[in-house]
């Protein structure tokens, strides 16, 4: 029946549910949606129901259109949330957020349109596990072409971001080319242009939007750039004597490791990080199969080693100019708006004494009094601005305490461990070459700061001892590294070491 045609008592609602986290448009996109409607002289309500997702709050907009023109003294009644089954049109603001309507039941092969971004926005879970805690992206895809009547899946972030708009816009492009609302393109390009905000941004990402849902299928990802395409123009010749004295397998991780150091400290240290490589590769010509597989991820965990984060890598991290201007993007803030960035620091005693030359955190670290007098004065943590000079000077000279790193404590410490890791290597290659692989892989335990680093260096220094007693196998290896991966208290790492004792 058509719109003109319709009225109260045979039109049938079109129901449809927008999962979007905090700041990406969610609320702005049910308006429009409502706008559009109400425009066309229908009937339409919006409703929302917050909800949490371990990122940055995760919101269900509920939207019901009645396609009947207006009738006065009536009105229908609308339903306040969606209904498992019973839903028209789902549309997500990212990956995962697709999974959980699937989940939910909102999703069904009988009626609904599944619209969704391809690009995932991690969970705290997923950030914080000890090893790959990623889901796996294929896996929701598969579940929602299968779920849906209709599925449909694009890089709605991506295109937004070249549009200099939010996801919101190019969600509702797509809702416009799916032709499933009773009003043409023009009435959502009107809901746009009375928003009044943001408008020929909004337009261009809706228009990007609305092109892409067209297409059958998602564009070619554009092709990956050359590893050394960004790379310090000084790493030039060095980037030369990798791919002249290493086989193609591994230049990939060996120039991104380069990249990685001289960035991290100077050119002297990616000058170590060649130097240090050139044992693990000379054993694996002499002893391996072939893969080089030994090399090629040594040159991957190495890098990630060496460029521990301490409290100067983290400071540099926060003061760069890209940083400032991602949160400028993410906020939305025009050039004209004032941006105040607030940064949490609760750093612990070690992490202190680990800034100090050797001697001098060693000392910190050694009386009990010294260490309470520390604790009581940092106990409360400090909430520093770096938009503001004081706060910016501030993490400027923390930052500036990179030069000093050789002689820090944690550099002592850090060095010794990859200097002990590497001859344990190249010891076990002409022995066993799998396990020297997987002696390799352990390195993936040594990961952040703080606490999450503490856990994983004992988890590591537990699987050292095992090696020590006489673990040499490296099936068992491998298991022991997967247990402590999956479990980042250590407890079941502990209680496989318990049961093999």
């Amino acid at each position: 029946m058509s719109p003109e045609t319709a009225n109260l008592s045979s039109a049938r609602p079109i129901k449809i549910a927008i999962l979007a986290m905090g700041g990406e448009g969610g609320g702005v996109l049910a308006d429009w949606i409502v706008d559009a409607a109400e425009a066309q002289g229908f009937y339409a309500q919006s409703t929302s129901v917050p909800g949490v997702a371990q990122r940055t709050g995760a919101t269900i907009y509920y939207v019901e259109v009645l396609p009947a023109l207006r009738t006065e003294g009536r009105e229908p009644f609308f339903g306040l949330m969606p209904t498992p089954g019973d839903v028209d049109v789902v549309i997500a603001s990212e990956l995962m957020e697709s999974a959980r309507a699937v989940q939910r039941g909102l999703v069904t092969p009988d009626k609904t349109l599944l619209i969704t971004s391809s690009h995932r926005v991690y969970a705290m879970p997923e950030k914080m596990a000890m090893g790959d805690g990623r889901a796996d992206a294929g896996q929701f895809t598969e579940t929602g072409r299968k779920a849906a009547q209709r599925y449909v899946s694009r890089d709605f972030a991506a295109l937004a971001e070249r549009s200099g708009s939010v996801i919101s816009a190019t969600l509702f492009g797509a809702l416009a080319a799916a032709g499933v609302m009773p009003w043409n393109r023009g009435a959502f390009q009107a809901a746009i242009e009375r928003g009044g905000v943001g408008v020929a941004a909004s337009l261009k990402a809706f228009e990007a939007g609305h092109d892409a849902f067209l297409r059958d299928e998602a564009p070619a990802t554009a092709a990956v750039p050359p590893a050394d395409a960004g790379a310090d123009s000084r790493l030039a010749s060095r980037v030369e004597q990798v791919r002249r004295d290493y086989p193609a397998e591994c230049v990939d991780a060996l120039v991104h490791g380069l990249a990685r150091t001289a960035d991290y400290q100077d050119l002297a240290y990616a000058d170590d990080y060649l130097a240090r490589l050139a044992e693990v590769r000379d054993a694996d010509r002499r002893w391996g199969d072939g893969s080089w597989r030994m090399t090629r991820e040594a040159a991957r965990y190495l890098a990630l080693w060496m460029t521990f984060e301490d409290t100067a890598r983290v400071a540099e991290l926060k003061l760069r100019k890209h940083r400032f201007e991602r949160v400028r993007r993410e906020v939305r803030a025009t050039e004209q708006q004032l941006m105040h960035i607030n940064e949490y620091f609760h750093p612990r005693v070690e992490e202190i004494a680990d800034t100090l030359p050797a001697s001098m955190g060693r000392w910190l670290l050694g009386s009990g009094a010294r260490r309470g007098l520390l604790e009581r004065l940092t106990r409360e943590g400090r909430v520093i601005r770096t938009s503001a000079l004081g706060g910016f000077l501030m993490l400027y000279a923390v930052a500036g305490c990179r030069r000093f790193r050789r002689s820090s404590l944690r550099y002592e410490r850090e060095n010794a461990a990859i200097e002990d890791w590497l001859a344990r290597i190249c010891r076990t290659a002409p022995q066993d070459y799998a396990l020297a692989c997987e002696i390799v892989e352990c390195q993936r335990l040594i990961k952040g700061y703080g606490d999450t680093h503490a856990r994983g260096a004992a988890s590591y220094a537990l699987i050292l001892s095992a090696l020590d007693g006489g673990a040499q196998d490296a099936a068992r290896v491998r298991r022991l590294r997967e247990a402590a991966l999956a479990d980042e208290s250590g407890a079941g790492l502990r209680a496989l070491l318990g049961a093999a004792a």
